[in-house]
């Protein structure tokens, strides 16, 4: 029996209206055996309606199109398939103009993030937007699939040309790898197998790629995060002096007998058990569910984070993060906000508008009235009561927050605490003052 224990990539789909992404998508499970038999005869019967010759592999993800259509409110549809070298998590997200910010939920756990460009359009403003959020999201891995490559005759110089106007704007934002494949989600080149069509390209597939790309579990490697969800008292006879602080491990690992402090009291403490799943176990890590016991009893409610004393996170009242727009509603200063980070909620104010970065050339507009949708900047809030986030450089996951809206509960911004993008200081030729001036 083979043990050997296959890994996972979580990616996520990005690209313009009519770029091809649902024939890419389509391609992708088709080509690697991920669609029931059952699923392809509708395929086949809906495309034959349509007068096609073949099946029509858009109409696998299309359906969710057509939810969308009747207002039905999806952000992201994820699907699950598998090759004999890996398992996939795939985000796909919608491609209208509307709906980028619905990227910003499917690319933020992503380790890679494929993003589609018509050979006939090259990079356009939502080609940019993408790639934008790609790097405030600290993406590890790009793809440019620059697909359609068969309406444009195959010609290299074509895709040559894309690739190094999209690699050169990327760089500048700090993306840390860019992989450009030149491809035709139609016909399959390039997508599962190598096309004889562009044998001027030596590179690979773009299934290769997803099946070789390193795969960065980061989380487990950051310093040690426990939001507080829930406080166990069970009470009974048997268990009276019981009291568990139960939540997921956001970051890194705990183990028995590790100093711990409380945030934002600051009261410190030693772990003296860990209960997972009903069973004590002396140590667990990231993204495991579990419920710390302490050597002291001392007060510690949901919303309280649990750190190691040698790792602890500063706290703070006043953050400087970079801010996804995400709701109709423009975004202001002075805005009275929640912020939820991790199990934690408390008031919040938007001090000031540092800046809004502006896609087309990456230059950057000092102190802007508003932050409408969809919109990229950097920002100064105030906390009514301290919270803890890590920098958004150091953990994507405990450095990033929600801004709610206090009437009625909707989200209108992501946030990301610290520097805007994974370079520091980029973009540089443009750099504004201190939020803090």
């Amino acid at each position: 029996m083979n043990n050997t224990t296959i890994d996972t990539l979580r990616f996520a789909t990005a690209g313009s209206v009519d770029d091809g992404k649902s024939t890419l998508v389509g391609r992708l499970l088709h080509d690697s055996k991920s669609v029931l038999a059952d699923q392809l005869e509708a395929v086949e019967r809906a495309s034959a309606g349509r007068g096609r010759h073949g099946p029509d592999l858009a109409l696998l993800t299309d359906g969710l199109r057509a939810e969308r259509e009747q207002g039905i409110t999806i952000d992201v549809a994820y699907r699950y398939f598998a090759t004999p070298r890996r398992r996939f998590i795939l985000a796909d997200t919608p491609g209208h103009v509307q709906y980028t910010r619905n990227m910003v939920t499917g690319a933020s756990t992503a380790d890679l993030t494929v993003i589609l460009v018509d050979a006939r359009n090259g990079v356009v403003e939502q080609t940019r937007r993408h790639a934008a959020i790609a790097a405030l999201l600290r993406v590890p891995h790009v793809v440019l699939a620059v697909n359609k490559m068969d309406l444009v005759d195959y010609q290299e110089a074509v895709f040559a040309q894309i690739a190094q106007e999209f690699t050169a704007y990327a760089t500048e934002l700090g993306v840390p790898e860019i992989t450009a494949i030149p491809i035709s989600a139609l016909t399959g080149d390039n997508v599962v197998e190598a096309a004889a069509t562009m044998d001027w390209y030596g590179g690979p597939t773009v299934l290769e790629h997803l099946e070789t790309v390193p795969v960065s579990h980061d989380l487990a490697h950051c310093h040690a995060r426990l939001p507080v969800q829930y406080v166990i008292r069970p009470g009974t006879a048997e268990h009276l002096d019981y009291r568990g602080y139960a939540g997921q491990i956001a970051a890194g690992a705990f183990r028995v007998g590790d100093p711990i402090t409380v945030l934002p009291s600051g009261r410190t403490t030693t772990i003296s058990g860990i209960d997972l799943l009903g069973t004590s176990v002396d140590v667990a890590w990231t993204p495991q569910s579990v419920s710390l016991l302490l050597q002291d009893d001392i007060d510690i409610s949901r919303g309280d984070l649990i750190v190691p004393s040698k790792d602890a996170p500063s706290t703070t009242q006043d953050i400087e993060a970079t801010l996804c727009h995400l709701h109709e509603r423009p975004l202001r200063t002075g805005d009275r906000v929640l912020l939820k980070h991790g199990t934690r909620t408390v008031r919040a104010v938007v001090k000031r508008l540092a800046y809004q970065l502006l896609l087309h050339d990456l230059s950057l507009r000092p102190r802007p009235a508003e932050l409408r949708m969809n919109a990229i900047g950097q920002a100064l809030l105030r906390t009514s009561e301290p919270v803890s986030p890590d920098p958004y450089a150091v953990s994507r996951r405990t450095g990033s927050f929600l801004l709610i809206d206090p009437a009625d509960g909707t989200t209108r911004t992501a946030g990301m605490a610290g520097e805007a993008f994974a370079r520091p200081g980029a973009p540089s030729r443009h750099r504004p003052e201190s939020v803090a001036s």
